[in-house]
């Protein structure tokens, strides 16, 4: 990486940005329990329950990201009509999200994502032992897609950037899309493999599997990735594409140029949740900043390397990212 240093007073022009988030959003649900004994009904381990958490999840993460950095964060999306719905959105609510984008539908429920986590003198971190997802993914109609279509054209052309976070789970169809590419001149996404659905789009980013998925080619070496992501980048007409390496960090492929970043942890690998929504938004965070795309894919990734450190959906504040490049 170059002179990290340089990169400590983005956090502060980061700070007041205005980011529109738009995507598939999720309530996460833990169930936490202290571990007793296998069942005599089945081979599992019993859960003595001790507590329950809700917290936002999704395409939330981005917004709560970028609200840890102190940027002023608009969201929108899908909820169903239940409890789980008002429940994420009063969570949003809390963290200083503008919830004026959150969508009500009566025909689909909330996606709600419930894990059983054990924890206890026995466990050093907590761990997930089974998970429960409730979702309908197919894309939302037509009549429902209306609403946050005209939310994101109207909002989207008053704030620095807009920000797509793609779980796949109905919420980004083409009309979104499109609506958020044409309301402002920065526009990022943080796909899951869909790629064709964000041609023209400032900023593209995957990660390693889905851009092999999508070219049918191996990446697994920097040989073997330059020339098939400066092409992928060319196909999508995107000023920049971005492609997490997992271990291995970050790949950027910008208009006649390739680089390369490694992985930036200082901690224990403790939980990878999260890290690609914060390389999404602290690269968006960044670049409304003003800061250079190699600039701000370094900047991501100091931050991934705070968030995997630590446990469930987190967040990096600008204080935690200022003092580890200190420390570096």
């Amino acid at each position: 990486m170059n002179d990290l240093l340089s990169l400590v007073p983005l956090l502060d022009q980061i700070r007041g940005r205005r980011v529109l988030v738009v995507g598939d959003l999720y309530l996460d649900a833990y169930i936490f329990g202290q571990p007793e004994r296998v069942s005599r009904e089945a081979p599992i381990i019993i859960l003595e329950e001790t507590r329950r958490e809700q917290r936002p999840g999704g395409g939330t993460a981005p917004a709560l990201a970028l609200k840890a950095l102190g940027a002023e964060v608009w969201q929108a999306g899908v909820v169903g009509d239940d409890a789980d719905g008002r429940a994420l959105i009063e969570l949003m609510r809390a963290q200083g999200v503008d919830i004026g984008g959150i969508i009500v539908d009566r025909d689909r429920p909330t996606t709600t994502k419930t894990r059983m986590v054990a924890e206890g003198q026995y466990n050093t971190f907590p761990q997930q032992v089974a998970r429960s997802d409730r979702q309908n993914r197919s894309p939302i109609a037509a009549s429902v897609a209306e609403r946050p279509v005209n939310y994101v054209r109207a909002v989207g052309t008053e704030v620095d950037a807009v920000l797509l976070s793609d779980y796949r789970s109905g919420v980004l169809v083409p009309d979104l899309i499109a609506a958020a590419r044409d309301a402002n001149a920065l526009s990022t996404v943080d796909s899951q493999g869909a790629l064709a659905n964000f041609d023209g789009l400032t900023l593209v980013k995957c990660n390693q599997a889905e851009a092999e998925a999508y070219l049918g080619t191996s990446l697994q070496s920097r040989d073997e990735r330059r020339e098939p992501l400066l092409e992928l980048r060319r196909r999508l007409h995107c000023a920049q594409l971005v492609v997490t390496l997992g271990p291995d960090g970050a790949a950027l492929a910008i208009d006649g140029d390739y680089h390369e970043i490694p992985s930036f942890s200082r901690r224990q690998v403790f939980d990878v949740t999260g890290a690609g929504d914060t390389v999404i938004a602290v690269m968006t965070g960044a670049l409304t900043a003003g800061a250079t795309p190699l600039q701000a894919l370094e900047l991501s990734q100091v931050a991934a390397g705070i968030v995997i450190g630590k446990w469930g959906n987190a967040q990096a504040s600008a204080e935690e990212i200022a003092a580890v490049i200190r420390e570096s």
